[in-house]
C-alpha cells in the first residue's frame, strides 16, 4: 500500500515569509519613492523651452 508523507511547513514559517514579504515590498516602494524624487529633482532643473520640448510643463513635474 502506497503512503503519503505528510509535509508540514516548520512552524512560523508562514509568518516568517509575510514579513519578508512586508520588508521586499517597502523596499521596493522606498526605491520608486527615490526614482520619482530624482526625476523631479532632474527635470526641475530645465527651462520651462526645454520642458515644452518633451511635452511637460513645469506643473507636471509635481504629478510625477
Amino acid at each position: 500500500m502506497a503512503t503519503t508523507a505528510n509535509i508540514h511547513a516548520p512552524l512560523g514559517a508562514a509568518t516568517i515569509l509575510h514579513v519578508v514579504d512586508a520588508f521586499s515590498n517597502a523596499l521596493e516602494t522606498v526605491v520608486e519613492w527615490n526614482e520619482g524624487r530624482k526625476t523631479r529633482k532632474l527635470l526641475s532643473q530645465l527651462t520651462d523651452a526645454q520642458l515644452d520640448d518633451i511635452g511637460l510643463v513645469r506643473a507636471d513635474i509635481a504629478k510625477l
